[in-house]
C-alpha cells in the first residue's frame, strides 16, 4: 500500500445512489467522486455487475474504485436488475435487458452535473464481458474501456461450451449464480426488502437449464459474442488477463481483431485484479489503468498508445503444484500483434514419440476418471485448484513424448494439433494436453484442448460420426507463455475423456489415430524483462471483523466397493461483519462430481450452497442445492431453493427438468 499524497482530491462515499431507469427500475450503485466535482466535472467509470457491492464485491471495490477517485474521476459501482440492492428482476446472463440497462447508465451518467460526459467501463468477469458487449452498442459518451478476465466468444470460449463439449463449470457456475441471486437486499438500504427478496426468489432462473437448451453455436450464443463483429467496437480497449484464469484466449485475440485502439497484458494470475493477484508477480495494474484513463477519458498525453500492443508474462516451467504463491518468470513485449506474427515448429506425432517421421497406429479408450489432475476450469476462490502432476491423467492417454530438448524453449501463442483420428462410435471426445516432462519423470500442464467429434467441421451444425472412418481434425490449445528448460521434455498426451471438466459421451468410445502433428508458436528467449510496470498500489483494506476463518479443500475419493471416483470439493467463505455499516455475511459452498471409470452415464454433479446474513435481530439464509446426470438420451437437472428468516421458512421452491442430449 502507498499512502496518499496530499495533492490528491478529497473524495465523498455514497452508499446508495439510486439510478431510476426509463421503465421505472431503480438501480442502487455506490458512487466514490471527487467532493469538488459539482464544481469541477470528472469523467465517470462504470462497473456493472450481479455480486452485490454491498457485501459481494465489497473487499475488492473498496482497493480500487476510492483510488481512482482521489485522481479525479467519479466511479460508479452499480447492482445490475435483480441483484443486491437493486429492484426488477434478472432473466438471465448477458440480456439485452442488461445491456440496455447498462447504456442507459452510461448515458445518465454522462448528463449530470458532475460529471464531465465521458465514461468509462471497467470489469472483470461478468463485467468485462459485458464492458465488450456493451462498447459494441456504442453508446456516445462511452469512450473507452478495461476488461479483465472475460471472452469475445460467449460459445467457444467460456464456462458453458469448449471444442463442443459440455462443461462442468455450465452446472457449478450455474449454482453460483442460483445461490448468490436467492440473497435478499440489505435490509438498511430498503425498507421494502422482504417484498424484493420474495419476488426475487419467486421469480428467480435457474441458468443452467437456460444453457443446455442451447447446446450447439446459435443465435442465443451468438447474441453478446462480440467476435460475430470485431468491428462494433470503437471505444479504446485494454485487455487484461492472466495464465491462470479460464480465458487464456481473449487477450490476443482482440489485440489481433480489434479496430479499435487496443492493448494487452497476460500475466501468471488466477480470475483477480493484477493489483492484489496470484501468483505473484503483481503489477501496479491501478497506475497502468489510470494512465488508460486520463489518455481516452480526460485526453492528456501519457502516451498509451506507444506502449507494446502485446505485454505477457512467460512462466518459467517448474514442477506441478496445486497453487503457487508465486511464479517465476519474465515479462515479453510485442510491438505490434500479440502471437500470430511469432515463428512456429512443427512436430510429428508417431508411435515412437514426438518429432520422429515413423508411422503412427495409436489406440486408445480412456477410462472415464482420466482428467482428475485437471485442477478447476476457472481458479478463483483460492483453493488448492491448479493442475496436478498429470502422471496420473498421463498413465490413462496415449503420450508422445520428444527427445530431451537441446535449448530452452518459449511457448509463446496457441499450438494447433492436427491429426487423422477415427472412432468406433458415432460420438466421441477428445482431450489434448501439452506438458512438460522433467527429469525425474513429473509432468506439468502447459496447456491444453477439447473437443466433441461431432463437432469437428461445426459448431453449429454438429453431425455425428460414421465409425471406422478416418476424419482430419485440427485443434487449437489454449493460449500460453511458457518455458520449458533445456534438456527436458515435451509431452503430447491424449486420452478420449475429461473428467470432471467436461460432461461425457454417452458411450465410451475407442479413437484410433494414424496420423498427427503439432505446431507449437516459439518465441526468441527472451533474457530480461522486455517492459516494466510500477509496482501494485490500492486503497487501504476494506474494515472487517472475522467471525469464522475461510478454507479451502479438494479430495478424490474411490469407494472400493462400488468403484466409483469421486471428486469432493469444499470452500468455506467465512463469515464477517463490515465495520462501516454492520452487515454481516458469508458462505459456504460444496461440490461433488462421481463417475465409475467404466461407466460414463454413471456420471453425475451436485452443488450444494449456504449464503448467510444478519442484521441486528435479523438472521437471514438461504440454502440451494442443484444435481445433474444423464441418460443416453436426455441431460436431467434439479434445482432448490430453502429461504429462512430468523431460522423460520420462509420461501421454498424445487425445480426439475429433462433436457434432450444434441451430439453431446
Amino acid at each position: 500500500m502507498t499512502s496518499a499524497p496530499n495533492s490528491l482530491s478529497e473524495i465523498e462515499d455514497i452508499a446508495d445512489l439510486g439510478i431510476h431507469l426509463s421503465d421505472g427500475c431503480r438501480l442502487s450503485a455506490r458512487v466514490w467522486r471527487p467532493t469538488d466535482a459539482a464544481k469541477s466535472p470528472v469523467p465517470a467509470i462504470l462497473e456493472f455487475l450481479p455480486y452485490r457491492k454491498r457485501d459481494g464485491t465489497a473487499a475488492r471495490d473498496e482497493l480500487t474504485h476510492p483510488w481512482f477517485a482521489k485522481r479525479g474521476y467519479a466511479c460508479i459501482r452499480v447492482d445490475m436488475r435483480g441483484n443486491g440492492d437493486s429492484e426488477g428482476l434478472m432473466a438471465d446472463e448477458y440480456t439485452q435487458q442488461e445491456l440496455d440497462d447498462a447504456v442507459e447508465v452510461i448515458r445518465w451518467l454522462a448528463d449530470q452535473t458532475w460529471c464531465s460526459g465521458s465514461v468509462g467501463m471497467m470489469g472483470i468477469s461478468w463485467g468485462g464481458f459485458n464492458a465488450l458487449q456493451v462498447a459494441a452498442m456504442r453508446p456516445t459518451p462511452l469512450k473507452a474501456i478495461i476488461t479483465l478476465c472475460s471472452t469475445a466468444d460467449r460459445y467457444a470460449d467460456d464456462i458453458h461450451y469448449k471444442g463442443g463439449c459440455l462443461l462442468n463449470e455450465n452446472l457449478g457456475w450455474g449454482a453460483t449464480m442460483w445461490s448468490y441471486s436467492s440473497r435478499a437486499p440489505d435490509p438498511e438500504l430498503r425498507p421494502n426488502w422482504r417484498e424484493l427478496w420474495l419476488k426475487r426468489l419467486e421469480n428467480e432462473p435457474f441458468l443452467p437449464s437456460i444453457w443446455l437448451r442451447h447446446q450447439t453455436r446459435d443465435d442465443y450464443w451468438r447474441h453478446g459474442s462480440v467476435c460475430e463483429d470485431f468491428g462494433a467496437i470503437r471505444a479504446a480497449t485494454l485487455a487484461v488477463g492472466g495464465w491462470g484464469d479460464a480465458y487464456k484466449n481473449t487477450v490476443p485475440l482482440l489485440v489481433e481483431q480489434l479496430n479499435a485502439p487496443v492493448k494487452g497484458i497476460v500475466g501468471p494470475w488466477v480470475h483477480k485484479y493484477p493489483h492484489f493477484a496470484v501468483p505473484e508477480p503483481r503489477i501496479g495494474f491501478l497506475q497502468v489503468a489510470l494512465r488508460w484513463w486520463d489518455h481516452w477519458l480526460k485526453g492528456l498525453d501519457t502516451s498509451v498508445e506507444d506502449d507494446p500492443d502485446y505485454r505477457a508474462y512467460v512462466m518459467d516451467g517448474v514442477r506441478p503444484e496445486r497453487w503457487y504463491a508465486e511464479r517465476a518468470g519474465l515479462w515479453i513485449a510485442e510491438a505490434d500483434g500479440a502471437t500470430s506474427q511469432l515463428p512456429k515448429m512443427t512436430m510429428r506425432i508417431s508411435d515412437t514419440g514426438l518429432g520422429c517421421t515413423d508411422p503412427l497406429n495409436r489406440r486408445i479408450r480412456s477410462p472415464q476418471h482420466c482428467g482428475m489432475e485437471g485442477g478447476e476450469y476457472c481458479a478463483i476462490w483460492l483453493g488448492p485448484d491448479m493442475p496436478g502432476d498429470q502422471r496420473a491423467d498421463d498413465a490413462l492417454s496415449a503420450c508422445f513424448d520428444s527427445p530431451p530438448l537441446d535449448e530452452i524453449m518459449d511457448i509463446v501463442g496457441a499450438p494447433r494439433v492436427r491429426l487423422t483420428i477415427s472412432a468406433d462410435k458415432p460420438q466421441a471426445q477428445l482431450a489434448i494436453r501439452l506438458n512438460h516432462i522433467h527429469p525425474d519423470g513429473a509432468s506439468t500442464r502447459i496447456t491444453y484442448g477439447v473437443l466433441n467429434l461431432a463437432h469437428r467441421d461445426s459448431h453449429a451444425e454438429p453431425t455425428p460420426l460414421t465409425p471406422g472412418q478416418p476424419y482430419q481434425i485440427e485443434l487449437d490449445l489454449d493460449h500460453i507463455a511458457y518455458r520449458v528448460p533445456k534438456g527436458h521434455r515435451l509431452r503430447l498426451s491424449v486420452s478420449s475423456a475429461y473428467w470432471p471438466l467436461v460432461w461425457p459421451s454417452p458411450e465410451m468410445a475407442e479413437l484410433h489415430l494414424t496420423a498427427g502433428e503439432i505446431t507449437i508458436p516459439q518465441r526468441e528467449p527472451a533474457t530480461s524483462d522486455e517492459c516494466a510496470f510500477p509496482p501494485p498500489e490500492s486503497e487501504e483494506p476494506r474494515k472487517v471483523k472475522t467471525l469464522r476463518e475461510a478454507s479451502n479443500s479438494r479430495r478424490v475419493e474411490t469407494d472400493m466397493n462400488t468403484g466409483e471416483i469421486r471428486l469432493i470439493i469444499e470452500d468455506d467463505f467465512g463469515l464477517a461483519e463490515d465495520c462501516t455499516h454492520g452487515l454481516i455475511s458469508g458462505g459456504s459452498a460444496h461440490e461433488a462430481w462421481s463417475i465409475h471409470p467404466d461407466d460414463p452415464l454413471s456420471a453425475r454433479g451436485t452443488c450444494d450452497w449456504t449464503q448467510e446474513q444478519k442484521r441486528g435481530d435479523l438472521d437471514l439464509k438461504t440454502e440451494t442445492s442443484c444435481e445433474m446426470w444423464s441418460d443416453a438420451e436426455n441431460f436431467y437437472l434439479r434445482a432448490a431453493i430453502s429461504a429462512y428468516e430468523n431460522e423460520v421458512l420462509l420461501f421454498s421452491t424445487l425445480k426439475e427438468d429433462t433436457i434432450a442430449r444434441n451430439q453431446l
